[in-house]
């Protein structure tokens, strides 16, 4: 058999499924993980996820953004199907703009135990502020740990130009 074995095959059910459901309330339990084929390298996968939405908790009225995740996997890694399963979830979870992003963060943290992982929630503006919260992990007592530490204190010295919302 090429490509994946057989038992990250038992690890995937969402990937193919023809009879996807979406799930209408906060669901970490679609996350899926399978087994990294490099493991011993380092190197990021990136998530640009521009349709997330959310719900206000205080007046129930959506939120939308897009969301980057990025990360540096350990011995496992997100199935891209199941995390755009999981973020459809949020659709009604009414949370704050940067709860959303700490809590994808630590779901992800949860699920794949990566080297390092951050997320970065880019909010479209309601009452004329947009929110664009920023979160980090790096596994401690590694170089990534530093690497966390680093890239959040310095992070967004030079803000993009914001011309798209």
């Amino acid at each position: 058999m090429t490509g994946r074995d057989r038992n990250e095959e038992k690890e995937i059910t969402l990937l193919g499924n023809q009879n996807t459901r979406y799930a209408m309330d906060y669901a970490p339990e679609i996350l899926e993980a399978f087994s990294n084929k490099h493991p011993d390298r380092d190197y990021f996968v990136k998530f640009n996820c521009p349709e997330f939405t959310s719900l206000c908790p205080m007046t129930g009225q959506p939120d939308f953004a897009n969301i980057i995740i990025s990360y540096v996997p350990g011995e496992k890694m997100v199935e891209s199907k199941s995390l755009k399963l999981y973020l459809f979830s949020f659709r009604n979870h009414g949370d704050f703009h940067e709860d959303c992003v700490n809590i994808i963060m630590d779901d992800l943290i949860e699920l794949m135990n990566p080297k390092y992982i951050e997320v970065w929630g880019k909010f479209t503006p309601r009452g004329g502020i947009s929110i664009d919260p920023y979160c980090n992990y790096g596994r401690p007592g590694t170089p990534w740990e530093n690497v966390a530490f680093t890239r959040l204190s310095n992070h967004d010295l030079y803000p993009e130009k914001v011309d798209n919302r």
